[in-house]
């Protein structure tokens, strides 16, 4: 662990190191708060729409807009969708009132704990099992994957399989160190990215499925997927985000999000 998180696209701009894989989450304080959109709750239902915009017009041109903050932007990698780890059981809307949430550092997600009544925390990823287990907080937005291998499910009773979001990561380089390689090393590093990618996600897949395995053979932790009627009062709750993060994200912005990701206000 070379750098805490935030100090690692930092790094990454001044050359202490050439390429990371950082949560697209990160890109907002960095000042690139269009990322955000990806993060609007339910905008991307299943893997194959989060694909269309990452690898369409959308998502490749938020890659180059990280070119302004000396970041040259190669690929994305999804890590699943994400769900609720909590300390206790989370059903109807009203069972997430007053909860203490650690989420990525996101205006759009914090937008959403607070229409589900949660009181939204950003800590260091590395400090999350530590507040779990001491109670500082009540649960985490993660991915199931996480939930395996960092042990959430040793100190926390319940995941909900909430599914509002995907959780990815952007693949990125520092642009001078990738500007001034020569051509030929350039065209393979694009090709072994492009190769790692489809890997990544493939394994990332494999990974959500066993971790789901993993966790319920544990025995420690409960994993609860919400009714249709449930899912439906969640996403009611929460949705008046979109039109609220306009005056952030631009009404345009998130209009081409819905095009691309095929969302409707009505699904």
């Amino acid at each position: 662990m070379l750098f805490k998180d935030k100090e690692e696209l930092e790094a990454l701009q001044v050359g202490a190191v050439q390429m990371l894989a950082p949560s697209i989450s990160k890109f907002g304080p960095l000042g690139v708060k269009e990322f955000e959109i990806f993060d609007l709750p339910f905008i991307t239902p299943d893997i194959a729409s989060f694909n269309r915009v990452a690898n369409g017009p959308l998502g490749q041109n938020l890659l180059k807009k990280l070119e302004t903050r000396g970041i040259k932007g190669l690929a994305y990698w999804d890590a699943g969708f994400r769900v609720m780890t909590s300390s206790k059981p989370l059903h109807a809307l009203a069972d997430y009132k007053g909860l203490k949430i650690r989420v990525n550092s996101s205006k759009v997600i914090e937008a959403e704990m607070r229409a589900l009544g949660v009181i939204p925390q950003t800590l260091a990823f590395s400090e999350v099992y530590q507040a779990l287990q001491t109670g500082v907080v009540d649960g985490s937005q993660t991915v199931l994957s996480n939930v395996w291998t960092q042990k959430f499910y040793e100190v926390q009773k319940h995941v909900t399989l909430l599914h509002d979001t995907h959780q990815a990561y952007a693949v990125v380089a520092n642009k001078k160190f990738w500007d001034n390689l020569p051509a030929d090393i350039r065209t393979a590093l694009e090709t072994a990215v492009a190769d790692a990618t489809a890997y990544a996600n493939a394994l990332g897949a494999a990974e959500e499925e066993d971790a789901r395995k993993n966790i319920v053979a544990s025995g420690r932790t409960t994993i609860y997927e919400p009714t249709p009627a449930e899912r439906e009062e969640l996403k009611k709750a929460v949705l008046p985000v979109h039109q609220e993060m306009e005056k952030r994200l631009g009404k345009e912005a998130i209009q081409a999000m819905y095009q691309a990701s095929g969302f409707t206000v009505a699904r």
